[in-house]
């Protein structure tokens, strides 16, 4: 991991009673692990959403889907109707 740098940083109260309650639930074992979990999980966000590959299935892919489905509301599925088609797709395939 490299070396380490001591940071002073002020959160807001109830940000710090979150990190304080998991460090007493034992699932951290320091403040400091609490935040570098938490940045870790951002900067894994933040590498999802910079994947050129992902960025091109959601511009060619996604959101032309989405955009028709605004424009035609008729070519959604109710939640029963998008049952009922997973439903018979597994059955095609037992």
């Amino acid at each position: 991991m490299g070396s380490w740098v001591a940071v002073s940083i002020d959160i807001p109260a109830d940000v710090a009673a979150a990190v304080d309650a998991r460090v007493r639930s034992g699932r951290y074992a320091s403040q400091g692990d609490v935040v570098r979990d938490g940045l870790r999980l951002l900067s894994e966000e933040d590498g999802i959403f910079r994947d050129a590959e992902v960025e091109h299935w959601l511009r060619t892919t996604v959101v032309p889907i989405a955009e028709a489905t605004v424009a035609d509301p008729s070519r959604s599925l109710t939640a029963e109707e998008a049952r009922a088609l997973v439903a018979a797709k597994r059955a095609a395939r037992a």
